[in-house]
């Protein structure tokens, strides 16, 4: 796998446990996701779309197979090297939004800085909520917002230090309808527009419709990829990952 993928996995098996009471998470995934692309994950539960996402993402290590993000190789780096890479060059967007209570919407939109030591760039946080549509929220506490501008404040948040990968894990799954529409129209944005990478778990085939492309994960193993899905498309072909 070369570095025109954002995020390459090469023979990645994750195993939890030993001996008899071993389980294994994920088995031998091979993949490549291009640059500037937005993929989905999909798979029944236990089916490995989290442990996929801790391994991509660097939270966790492989058993076997390496995982490269751009032209880096995970393997063998300390965790002090890791807690950088995730930091500067990977976003996180998670279904509980993960921000601090405590902290003005724009002191969470400028957290990836104060964590590394560094001086919050004010001109960017403001440039980052102005494209997520919260231009005016800066000064608003995450308590005094809506579940759909949380999220937004995460997704801004995870852009800001203009990552290699945005990893979602299931960004929809506290939102309404309507609200989880607006929130993958700009994730899908962050594709189109930014050129940026997004790789998306969920459980949802409408959620799912907005990426490039669905990869489906069965019992840890790939289970093939869908090009151009339709929430149709991708709940039929979840209907029949049983099959697989």
């Amino acid at each position: 796998m070369s570095s025109r993928y954002a995020l390459a996995l090469e023979s990645v098996t994750k195993v939890y446990g030993s001996g008899r009471h071993a389980v294994t998470a994920l088995n031998g995934v091979t993949m490549g996701v291009p640059h500037g692309t937005f993929i989905a994950i999909m798979g029944p539960s236990s089916s490995g779309k989290s442990t996929f996402l801790h391994c991509a993402a660097g939270l966790d290590k492989p058993t076997k197979g390496g995982v490269i993000l751009g032209n880096t190789r995970l393997a063998g780096l300390h965790e002090e090297q890791l807690t950088e890479i995730r930091r500067e060059r990977v976003g996180f967007v998670f279904q509980a939004y993960n921000l601090l209570d405590s902290l003005t919407v724009a002191d969470n939109v400028g957290l990836p800085f104060r964590l590394a030591g560094a001086p919050i760039p004010a001109d960017r946080v403001r440039a980052e909520l102005a494209n997520v549509g919260l231009a005016d929220m800066g000064d608003r506490y995450p308590g005094q917002l809506s579940g759909g501008q949380r999220q937004r404040v995460a997704i801004a948040r995870a852009l800001i230090t203009e990552p290699d990968v945005i990893f979602a894990d299931e960004p929809t799954g506290a939102l309404d309808t309507r609200t989880g529409k607006q929130v993958l129209q700009l994730l899908r944005e962050v594709a189109d527009k930014a050129g940026q990478t997004v790789v998306m778990v969920t459980h949802d085939p409408v959620a799912a419709s907005h990426a490039d492309s669905v990869t489906f994960l069965a019992d840890g193993r790939l289970a093939g990829e869908l090009i151009g899905p339709t929430p149709e498309k991708v709940a039929d072909r979840m209907t029949r990952l049983g099959e697989w």
